[in-house]
């Protein structure tokens, strides 16, 4: 029904167990790839961005869409970097989730890295008012606060604060 090089927007028609058909809308989405860093004190490098969508403030991790002919791995790794200024050390996958699979087809691949590197000013700060290294023992809290709102970006820092905080 309309496509651009984001995303597509299909009309499928859904035959139901019972025989029934409905039609059904659904969004097709290149993948999307995150990353962070954990440094030596458990802190995790997080962004502080508005949403103009939800029209909200929240803490997330660098992410992007993967570029076509991009290995999903090495996107997650620019992203970090364009959006932080720090480049990851060696990417370890975190967990891959499907944020909305009743409405779309997308898949965030998570990852994370033990170190990072800071290379410089982020070349994408419009992205972020701020990119702040956060106590991973905090993230419960923050996303019991709603500082956190992202399903993605909840599920991965849950993940990170599970493996290196028991």
């Amino acid at each position: 029904m309309y496509e651009n090089r984001w995303f597509r927007v299909n009309l499928a028609d859904v035959k139901l167990p019972d025989g029934r058909h409905l039609d059904h809308f659904l969004i097709r989405l290149r993948p999307v790839a995150v990353a962070t860093a954990v440094n030596s004190a458990n802190e995790v490098l997080m962004l502080w961005r508005h949403r103009f969508i939800t029209d909200s403030w929240g803490w997330e991790l660098a992410a992007g869409v993967v570029e076509d002919g991009e290995d999903i791995e090495t996107a997650a790794a620019r992203e970090m970097e364009e959006e932080t200024g720090w480049r990851p050390g060696p990417l370890r996958h975190l967990l891959t989730v499907e944020p909305s699979n009743g409405l779309t087809d997308a898949r965030h691949h998570l990852y994370w890295a033990e170190d990072a590197t800071y290379i410089g000013h982020p070349e994408d700060d419009f992205e972020s008012s701020r990119r702040e290294w956060v106590p991973l023992k905090l993230v419960p809290d923050m996303i019991a606060r709603g500082e956190i709102p992202a399903a993605n970006m909840t599920a991965g820092l849950l993940m990170l604060h599970h493996l290196r905080l028991g």
